[in-house]
């Protein structure tokens, strides 16, 4: 009895938060009511720019408008009356910092660009029967090596510069020349002379810190909810890291530190990990490009280098759906880039869960 009033309740929630989806103009997918006596699968989303999505949504050729109608591509984000589907089994909850909370909605297409989101909303929604959200937390032109620094990682030396530890500023410094080793950061000062309010590994505590408030207050980000699991972790960065010598020669080393510190942080140390490659980094290419290229291979669970990492982490080769873009150039705006990677990415997870 109890259990049946509590299904109902929700079944009432969600159907309040549904009508809100269909005035905003979508239409309700096809209903598949989530089990709402099982906790919320959170995935968290992270990284830069091209993780908060450059994908244009309307417009010609590139667009996702396009694609859908045009060219018969994910049939699935548009109903019969040309408007967009909105999953009621998918929450997507996205933060970013110094902007707050900017969606709180059900999974559908909205606003004026997408990310890789969709397509790992729509295949996370179709093969779990658990109330999902996508919770994204991230803001672009970030690097692993400093602004994403996990907490316990170290200062290290690079061709005459020493490079931030987690808490240092700035990024780098000299090494004393005199010493010859690495001496303690100078003050760091903006052009007026007051101390800038920035260190090593600040994007990492803001954005995992959004992620956790979203968590704290749940029944506002998935009502109805009875708890959640952070089941997995996505992950689509590396651009800033490859602008620089010291930092894409470091790359492997923070990212296994990362996926690491993450499941500590969120106490989730069986979560998933998903990561897909910069789409213009080719394999057996070289460069900064290529370091990053080699750390993202190097962590895959399947092929990669870490044994504790099997069966937990996989990363999508991105390149063969770039359409000869790059991240830093935002893969010219295609929508189908942001939505064959995520798709991409998606089916990994869904894969990583079956273990």
């Amino acid at each position: 009895m109890m259990k049946q009033q509590t299904v109902s309740l929700s079944k009432v929630v969600l159907a309040s938060m549904l009508l809100g989806a269909l005035s905003a103009g979508s239409v309700v997918a096809e209903e598949k009511a989530p089990d709402m006596a099982k906790k919320v699968k959170v995935f968290i989303l992270l990284g830069q720019s091209n993780m908060v999505g450059m994908g244009k949504i309307t417009g010609g050729e590139g667009s996702l408008e396009n694609a859908v109608k045009n060219k018969n591509k994910y049939a699935y984000l548009m109903g019969a009356d040309g408007k967009w589907v909105a999953r009621n089994d998918v929450r997507y909850v996205q933060y970013m910092q110094g902007k707050g909370m900017l969606k709180n909605e059900w999974m559908t297409i909205s606003g004026g660009k997408i990310g890789p989101e969709i397509g790992i909303g729509f295949s996370l929604g179709d093969a779990l029967d658990a109330p999902v959200m996508i919770l994204k937390s991230c803001i672009g032109n970030r690097a692993l090596g400093w602004d994403l620094l996990p907490p316990g990682s170290e200062r290290f030396e690079f061709e005459g510069k020493v490079y931030a530890g987690y808490k240092d500023r700035p990024e780098n410094w000299a090494v004393d020349p005199a010493k010859g080793t690495a001496t303690e950061p100078p003050p760091w000062l903006d052009k007026n002379g007051k101390p800038v309010d920035w260190y090593a590994g600040k994007n990492y505590d803001e954005d995992t810190g959004n992620a956790k408030k979203a968590l704290a207050e749940l029944d506002k980000h998935y009502p109805g909810a009875t708890g959640y699991e952070v089941a997995g972790f996505f992950f689509w960065q590396g651009e800033r890291d490859a602008g620089s010598a010291a930092l894409s020669g470091r790359y492997e080393q923070n990212l296994v530190r990362f996926i690491k510190q993450l499941r500590k942080d969120f106490d989730a140390p069986d979560a998933k990990f998903v990561l897909a490659t910069l789409g213009e980094a080719v394999k057996g290419g070289g460069g900064n490009t290529g370091k990053v290229l080699e750390a993202h291979l190097a962590v895959d669970g399947t092929t990669g280098k870490y044994p504790e990492f099997k069966g937990n982490v996989a990363t999508v080769y991105s390149n063969p759906m770039a359409q000869g873009g790059s991240g830093n150039g935002h893969y010219g705006g295609k929508a189908e880039v942001y939505m064959d990677v995520g798709e991409a990415m998606g089916q990994a997870m869904v894969e990583l869960l079956k273990n």
